[in-house]
């Protein structure tokens, strides 16, 4: 998800998992500019999942990221295959896994 990388007003050089640190950590509401970073994010990984749908593989980022968002799709088959195939090919250690929204 290195293509998700940018500099923000205010942040600096912002990568996904750093904007979903900021944001799980937020008081009294997520930063407007952190919200559309991470909306920006979640829209072309959703692009991604449909131009694959039955072959795309999360990244341990990318399945953090829509786990943020997992509400969003929680009756979508093509979220519930994409996670599904997240666990199916995931090699390291299960704990390391960001599960938090």
């Amino acid at each position: 998800m290195g293509g998700n990388a940018e500099i923000v007003d205010g942040y600096g050089y912002l990568t996904v998992q750093r904007a979903l640190d900021i944001a799980r950590n937020s008081e009294g509401g997520v930063d407007p500019l952190i919200s559309r970073f991470l909306e920006k994010a979640i829209l072309d990984l959703w692009a991604r999942l449909h131009a694959q749908p039955n072959t795309y593989i999360l990244s341990k980022d990318e399945f953090a990221l829509f786990n943020y968002f997992r509400a969003r799709f929680q009756s979508s088959d093509i979220a519930q295959r994409a996670v599904k195939r997240f666990w199916d090919h995931y090699e390291g250690d299960p704990n390391s896994v960001d599960l938090s929204d």
